[in-house]
């Protein structure tokens, strides 16, 4: 019997949650637990099936349509687009399995049209597009389609803001969709000035080009900074907290873990592989983006009262790690040995963005179950909580102390990479800039930590957590440390490029 083709799992990858989206769109509760149980089989089938295929054969390429050369529309799975696959559909399915009891039951009608109510019929249907347009980012080939997804992705993201149905969730979904708008005319822009100067949209096509020169460079500005501000890179980052605290948690959960990785690797594909590292001065402001966002957002993270406020900000200060990397990766004056890019820098900043998506996923189901309980966002509302709520105290912690970078999770691993990279490279001051950062995480983590252990005032309401809620945050919290237990596989898998 023949081998089915493994391009096959690519298309599967997008078409699966997108059907499955349509389905949800029908609003009947079982057929909405349905179309998420169909989506995220489909995202992990095939993500398993691209692991395998990627693992034995290398990169694998699909032409769409037959538009080949010069276009250059294809899908293109490398191992970084393999391993965020996995990871994305992982946490995808656990924030399905959240959100099937965070939205309650909708079986009777007056349910169906009440706010709460319509924000549970269409959060299913806005995700699992929002899951096929990230999908779709990870696979492109050619800029045609990452412009498509894209958009796709950024209108699915803001729709999701405004399902709380309150004024600060209108207010911060407009604002988002505004940035996602405006960042989206400065991609096009950069797009179409590439297309102008060399005929193709392929990412490979344009890097064989080596594109240099005056107008080049201002396509790659262009689309920097729409990417860098739907990426909510400081300090472009001022959308980034309301919206992901306006949000339904598993709502807060995908746009901080998932959404944010959409915009960045297009950035890394540009940058790294079609630029070669683009101008030491280019990286070297990208990096200071990311050490700007380090530190300002843990800042801001210890000033919050907000639970979910905080985890927003924290995300905002996590994303810098994600920017630290590519001063790294083509460190000035070049690397000792030689070598084309800093491999430790590349793994560490891809590493990162995925234990990120996992434990900042397990940290806002963890957030969301414990203002699920007691009716309210405030830190001093959920006084207590650890001993009423032990899995989730303990599967916020464990997340939480992955972000900070402490063994043996995956965010230490990712940490430790980047430390080594900087200092093989002198970057000593981007050394001191990692360890800084760790410590601040570990901050707001235990200042949570410490709200919720002690009892200084007894909550007014308090309901029980379904239990599939506390075992989706735990799972992925038991993930992350994982990540840094089983590094080695993935590690592998990111150098086929």
């Amino acid at each position: 019997m023949t081998a089915p083709d493994p391009s096959l799992w690519a298309i599967l990858a997008v078409m699966g949650p997108l059907v499955a989206g349509l389905l949800a769109l029908e609003g009947r509760p079982w057929i909405i637990r349905l179309a998420l149980a169909l989506g995220s089989g489909c995202a992990l089938a095939a993500a398993g099936g691209l692991w395998a295929g990627v693992s034995e054969l290398g990169v694998i390429r699909h032409t769409l349509g037959g538009w080949g050369q010069p276009l250059g529309i294809e899908v293109r799975a490398d191992g970084v687009a393999v391993v965020l696959l996995a990871m994305t559909a992982v946490v995808g399915g656990a924030i399905s399995l959240y959100a099937t009891s965070y939205f309650g039951d909708l079986s009777h009608l007056e349910a169906r049209h009440s706010p709460a109510g319509r924000a549970a019929r269409y959060f299913a249907p806005l995700w699992l597009f929002l899951w096929a347009a990230l999908n779709g980012i990870y696979l492109a080939g050619d800029l045609f389609n990452l412009y498509v997804m894209l958009e796709v992705l950024g209108l699915a993201a803001a729709a999701v803001v405004t399902l709380a149905v309150t004024s600060k969730a209108t207010v911060a979904g407009m604002r988002y969709l505004m940035v996602s708008l405006v960042g989206s005319v400065f991609f096009l822009l950069g797009v179409a000035l590439l297309y102008v100067a060399y005929g193709t949209l392929s990412l490979e096509g344009l890097a064989a080009a080596n594109p240099s020169g005056p107008l080049p460079a201002v396509a790659l500005g262009a689309m920097t900074v729409g990417l860098a501000a739907k990426t909510a890179l400081f300090p472009f980052h001022a959308w980034l907290p309301p919206a992901h605290a306006a949000a339904p948690a598993p709502g807060s959960a995908l746009l901080s873990a998932l959404v944010v990785k959409g915009s960045f690797l297009i950035l890394v594909r540009l940058w790294a592989e079609v630029y070669g590292g683009g101008s030491q001065a280019g990286l070297l402001v990208l990096g200071v983006m990311g050490a700007g966002a380090i530190v300002w957002g843990s800042l801001l993270a210890l000033r919050q009262k907000s639970l979910k406020r905080l985890i927003a900000y924290s995300t905002v200060a996590q994303l810098g790690y994600l920017f630290v990397m590519f001063p790294l990766l083509f460190p000035e004056g070049g690397l000792p040995g030689g070598g084309d890019w800093n491999a430790d820098a590349w793994a560490g900043g891809i590493y990162h963005a995925l234990s990120h998506g996992v434990a900042k996923a397990a940290m806002f189901l963890a957030a969301g179950s414990m203002t699920y309980a007691v009716a309210e966002d405030a830190l001093a509302s959920i006084s207590g909580i650890a001993h009423r709520l032990p899995m989730t105290f303990f599967a916020f912690g464990l997340a939480g102390l992955s972000l900070a970078g402490i063994p043996p999770s995956g965010g230490f691993v990712a940490k430790w990479l980047l430390l080594r990279s900087a200092v093989a490279t002198g970057g000593w001051h981007w050394a001191v800039l990692l360890a800084l950062g760790g410590l601040l995480t570990l901050a707001y983590v235990l200042m949570v930590l410490r709200y919720a252990v002690e009892q200084t005032e007894t909550p007014a309401t308090f309901r029980p957590v379904p239990r599939r809620m506390e075992w989706a945050a735990m799972g992925l919290a038991l993930a992350s440390v994982l990540l840094g237990i089983q590094a080695t596989g993935i590690l592998v898998l990111l150098e086929v490029r």
